[in-house]
């Protein structure tokens, strides 16, 4: 299993939002092809991955891909699928999730919870541009990669990433888009470590 926790510092946290302006709504542009790297093959979807997407420290919509349909690869319908989540933001009480389409949860949540949470289910990696070059590390069997928006990560998060992960790792020599970060992710695991083609 592959896990993506991507921060979405300014993304909204209620459904009052345009699906023909997704930069307008905190960014949430840049989340949506976070979404659709993490899924999407040529005419598939990895069914290995999950995405977990942290909205102004308050939910976390979790997607699914063993679970998913109705994801198609332009942001506007991945943005439906976040904002339909948020409309059933009132449904998710205490630890229980909301679950508004198939593959698609959302539940009150935090980048500190999400990460303790997610991290024990796999080897946690921060995704940074002054981490080791990833070439330099043996690729993990279930990682948990945490990556954040077009923002860098705050000082708590960044003091909770040095005391909680794993590895540090940086995905190239050139600060690339978290959407780019992403692809590359998947091939270099994809290719054990970019040797095997």
């Amino acid at each position: 299993m592959r896990q993506f926790i991507v921060v979405g510092h300014d993304a909204p946290t209620t459904d009052d939002f345009s699906l023909d302006d997704l930069p307008g709504a905190g960014r949430l542009d840049v989340l949506c092809r976070c979404v659709n790297s993490a899924f999407f093959l040529s005419h598939d979807l990895r069914e290995d991955v999950s995405v977990h997407l942290v909205l102004g420290d308050e939910y976390v919509v979790r997607f699914e891909g063993s679970e998913l349909r109705r994801l198609n690869p332009d942001e506007r319908s991945t943005g439906a699928l976040i904002r339909g989540a948020l409309e059933a933001r009132e449904e998710a009480i205490g630890a229980m999730e909301a679950n508004p389409s198939p593959g698609v949860y959302i539940g009150k949540g935090d980048f500190a919870a999400t990460v303790e949470a997610v991290a024990k289910e796999g080897t946690l990696v921060e995704l940074h541009e002054d981490g080791n070059p990833v070439v330099d590390v043996e690729p993990p069997e279930s990682p948990v990669f945490v990556l954040s928006d077009h923002h860098d990560f705050t000082d708590a998060e960044a003091d909770l990433l040095a005391d909680r992960a794993d590895r540090r790792v940086s995905i190239g020599p050139h600060a690339l888009h978290a959407d780019h970060t992403i692809t590359v992710a998947h091939n270099y695991l994809d290719t054990d470590g970019f040797v095997d083609y």
